[in-house]
């Protein structure tokens, strides 16, 4: 398991949660309880990490300074 911060919120326009790494650029995914964005955002950000391998792109250290547990439903 990566250490990257994770940002969860909901959007209204889209209907569902949303989770974005702020450290990997792009890599953001949805589902439809925080923990199933939560766990989209996990798998988002493997085939973030295996395509940046693929190129020979940088991959940024994680900062892990923010972690956030104990997510609950709205």
């Amino acid at each position: 398991m990566h250490k990257y911060e994770v940002i969860i919120w909901w959007s209204s326009e889209d209907g569902v949660f949303l989770g974005e790494v702020p450290e990997l650029p792009g890599c953001v995914a949805h589902g439809e309880t925080q923990e199933s964005a939560l766990k989209a955002v996990g798998e988002a950000v493997e085939l973030w990490l295996d395509t940046a391998r693929e190129f020979g792109d940088a991959i940024p250290e994680a900062k892990g300074e923010r972690l956030v547990s104990g997510l609950k439903d709205r």
